[in-house]
């Protein structure tokens, strides 16, 4: 599991700069509520997450929406008028429906009640397909939610062994078909390049999913993160490394068979069939928009601060009980770094970053790149935007490097 940045001191407080409240409510505005629970530790996961016989009294999942309304208050009380209607909300993990539905609708309630929501508000809840039933989803539907992500990795079942995941593949189906009965927009998130998984596994993977007819595909590239179960094995020789050029193949594999199948790509790792179907949550990082991470281990950004709470959930519990911040640290952005994030985020959206957004070196960058083949020429000489093309989503890393120089 990761250690938190480093930073300056956070004050107990939680209160922010004058600053940095300025124009809140121009920009988009989203709470990230993070539910540390699962039912067991998957060997890849790095994330802040603990099985429930990891945690002792106090920081369980019985208490834990009582404890996350405490922090929205405190959130309320920092923003104060300058606090905005709340464009999106995204509850992630963990396995937030490891909590019962009632208290995920509870949360949204809370975030409602303290600072009203937007009329088109986009409530999503990452789950398991085994955490959920016809009739949680009904209720989180009932309760306020719009959407459900619903963490598919793979449709084989040694991939899914390899990856430690418990659900059935045919529990997916089970799954998008109830979140959809319950009218809720729905996501299958894949993952690629796990140790053992070939090429006809990847793709039985992807037409399983296509053929669940979901709203929104996200596939990511299997990272061997350090301090996982998963590092250990590869450490060891019980498993090969990812390979890069192996999941460049499975990438383009992704990209040709959703984009037959109707999806076009928004973001380089996430495709939808229309608009709608968007994750706008995540739309609102990437624009450099503001948000409240609530949960221990949450990070936040408003007006070029940015924070993180404390990761144990005893901890988080114990700083709320004393009506502190949860906050661990926090630093304010300078120009360059808020620049520097700009170009980073929005290289990798289809929409692009504009030419003119960028410094000197940035511009003179751009010939070079579309000669490369790694930007769309036509959107740069017509539109002056920095468009990835399907080799530079590849190489979107590169990109950046050489957009800043």
């Amino acid at each position: 599991m990761p250690r938190l940045p480093d930073g300056d001191p956070a004050p107990a407080s939680g209160n922010l700069p004058t600053e940095a409240t300025r124009g809140l409510g121009e920009r988009p505005f989203g709470i990230y509520l993070h539910v540390p629970f699962c039912r067991v530790r998957c060997g890849y996961c790095d994330f802040n997450t603990y099985t429930l016989t990891e945690l002792g009294p106090g920081a369980g999942t019985s208490s834990f929406v009582d404890t996350a309304l405490v922090e929205l208050a405190l959130a309320r009380d920092v923003l104060g008028d300058s606090a905005p209607r709340v464009d999106t909300i995204f509850v992630g993990g963990g396995t937030p429906t490891m909590l019962p539905a009632s208290d995920l609708v509870r949360a949204v309630d809370g975030i409602r009640q303290r600072f009203g929501l937007a009329d088109d508000v986009e409530v999503t809840t990452e789950a398991n397909p085994d955490s959920v039933t016809p009739e949680s989803l009904r209720e989180l539907a009932d309760g306020g939610f719009t959407r459900v992500s619903l963490g598919m990795q793979s449709a084989v079942p040694h991939v899914l062994a390899t990856l430690d995941r418990t659900h059935d593949p045919e529990g997916v189906g089970r799954a998008v078909h109830a979140a959809r009965n319950a009218g809720l927009v729905t996501s299958v998130d894949l993952i690629y390049g796990t140790p053992g998984e070939s090429l006809d596994d990847w793709r039985r993977s992807l037409d399983q999913a296509i053929s669940l007819e979901p709203d929104h595909v996200s596939a990511y590239a299997l990272v061997v993160e350090e301090g996982t179960k998963l590092a250990a094995q590869v450490r060891r020789g019980e498993v090969p490394r990812p390979d890069d050029d192996d999941e460049a193949t499975k990438y383009e594999l992704a990209d040709e068979v959703l984009a037959s199948a109707g999806f076009d790509w928004y973001e380089v790792s996430n495709w939808t069939r229309t608009a709608a179907g968007r994750c706008r949550h995540n739309d609102g990082y990437w624009a450099g928009g503001d948000w409240w991470g609530i949960g221990p281990g949450a990070h936040s950004h408003v007006g070029g601060v940015r924070w993180w709470n404390v990761k144990h959930p005893r901890a988080y519990a114990g700083r709320l009980a004393e009506r502190a911040s949860p906050a661990a640290g926090r630093e304010t952005l300078t120009d360059e770094q808020l620049r520097d994030e700009q170009v980073l985020l929005r290289v990798r959206v289809r929409d692009g970053l504009g030419v003119d957004d960028l410094d000197d070196t940035g511009r003179r960058a751009v010939a070079g790149l579309v000669a490369d083949g790694l930007v769309d020429g036509f959107a740069a000489v017509r539109d002056r935007r920095v468009v990835l093309t399907l080799r530079g989503r590849l190489l979107a890393d590169t990109v950046v490097r050489r957009l800043l120089g």
